[in-house]
């Protein structure tokens, strides 16, 4: 090996280097990022009719999805079915559930697979993600959709937002954050003599848990006196209602001055009254029906709780019907109590619960935002006083991972809201952002030095 002489500035002494790096630093093409566009599927569109198709094929078979292990399909399980939330007589899907003995396997063979993969270099694995992504944005994005509207009940456009350009900007983003943090390398103050590098290596299954959690929310959208009405009518329809409330960040719970109280329940009766409930598949519904029997129970229990309650008052909807699907009236309640259930508890349904507060007692409304319950997930304020919105944002710093100024409660985007919320609602690891990606790693600092190790003392002690 062909050695060579450096010196070494601290010490001032000749040393014989012998070795040069043997650590690879990642390589990375560089790209720009940005989010994938939500397609509009007006009449007449192409993306329209080409989904149009996807669902006729879709609703027509009950696709058989297998246990999938390594190349394997299985299908030894006990069997099960998907139903359409919407039409419960139909089935969507067949699937397996897994036996301890095909479990087991399962590990065995992930176990493996990640070693190998582990040792992939990074730039291959963040190549067969980005060619996934480009697969779900073109060939398959109609299956997708189609396939989350019959199986979720979701809208067009809410299958559109989740499974076409919010798993698509997933892909991409974290791919984009995953370089960007790989490209950090620490300080080499002598890289002659010494040299630190950083490797970003998956995590380890059997290293010290690591929990990345999120556990829903009780969402809020808190009121001010010189709040836009119909700003938080439009808000609150869309947070509250879209998907049947069943986003973890869907607003549960309204704080309304008493000056307003007219304009926004009327403006809310009056929006709620014209939405359109029914069969995701006509492109005019505004919203389906809830996901499972569970949902409809939990949801429904509730509703039933407040018709019982001499402090709630239901103000608009609290019907439903189960007898074809999971049909749940979106529903306005209005209560006497700011620590009433329906304020503190997670409905994860379209039930949104109102509490009136008198304009003077602003201050003690605003301190029940986050003392009436320990989730902190998402909220909102409407105001157009300044004033108030800096008081806000500092009292209300703690009751929410997402807190939104005259917007609603929903509707985070990849790579612009990072998503995610503390206290009983997780972990706040911030899906969407770079902070997130550096949870699934477990970084290795690896110190190289180039010079034959041969000092014992140190120089004062010469002296």
């Amino acid at each position: 090996m062909l050695q060579v002489w450096s010196t070494c500035a601290r010490s001032g002494r000749s040393l014989e280097r012998s070795l040069s790096s043997i650590v690879k630093l990642p390589k990375f093409t560089d790209h720009s990022v940005k989010n994938e566009p939500v397609l509009g599927y007006r009449a007449g569109s192409a993306e329209r009719a080409e989904l149009e198709a996807e669902l006729r094929r879709i609703a027509a078979v009950t696709e058989e999805v297998p246990i999938v292990i390594g190349n394997e399909n299985i299908k030894d399980g006990e069997p099960r079915y998907q139903v359409m939330p919407h039409d419960h007589s139909k089935k969507i899907a067949k699937f397996y559930y897994a036996s301890e003995k095909t479990i087991k396997k399962a590990i065995k063979v992930s176990v493996e697979a990640q070693r190998r993969w582990d040792r992939t270099p990074l730039e291959e694995r963040i190549g067969v993600w980005q060619r996934a992504a480009d697969m779900m944005a073109g060939a398959h994005r109609q299956r997708l959709n189609a396939a989350t509207m019959l199986g979720q009940s979701k809208t067009v456009v809410q299958a559109e937002i989740d499974a076409s350009a919010e798993l698509i900007d997933f892909f991409r983003f974290n791919m984009f954050f995953l370089k960007e943090c790989s490209r950090y390398q620490p300080i080499s103050e002598e890289p002659a003599v010494t040299r630190n590098s950083l490797r970003f290596r998956g995590i380890d299954g059997f290293n010290y848990p690591r929990l990345i959690g999120e556990c829903g929310g009780k969402n809020y959208h808190f009121v001010h006196p010189s709040a836009d009405p119909q700003s938080v009518v439009s808000g609150t329809i869309r947070s509250a209602f879209e998907y049947c409330g069943q986003k973890c960040s869907a607003c549960s719970r309204m704080y309304v001055p008493r000056s307003l109280y007219e304009p926004i329940t009327k403006g809310l009766i009056a929006e709620r009254d014209k939405l359109k409930i029914g069969n995701p598949s006509d492109f005019s519904v505004f919203a389906a029906a809830v996901i499972d029997d569970k949902a409809f129970a939990r949801i429904t229990g509730y509703i039933d709780y407040a018709k019982k309650n001499p402090k709630c008052k239901i103000i608009a909807g609290g019907k439903y019907d189960g007898s074809k699907g999971y049909f749940v009236q979106p529903t306005i309640i209005e209560t006497s109590d700011p620590h009433d259930k329906l304020m503190t508890e997670e409905i994860f349904g379209p039930v949104v619960a109102m509490y009136v507060y008198e304009d003077k007692d602003v201050t003690q409304a605003l301190s029940l935002v986050g003392s009436s319950t320990k989730f902190a997930l998402t909220g909102a304020v409407f105001a157009q006083d300044v004033a108030f919105l800096h008081t806000a944002l500092e009292e209300l710093k703690m009751t929410a991972g997402n807190f939104y100024i005259n917007d609603k409660s929903t509707g985070s985007v990849v790579g612009q809201q990072p998503f995610g919320g503390g206290r009983m609602s997780g972990t706040n690891d911030k899906a969407g952002g770079p902070n997130y990606v550096m949870r699934w790693t477990t970084p290795q600092s690896i110190k190289e030095t180039f010079v034959p190790l041969r000092d014992i003392d140190y120089p004062y002690m010469r002296e």
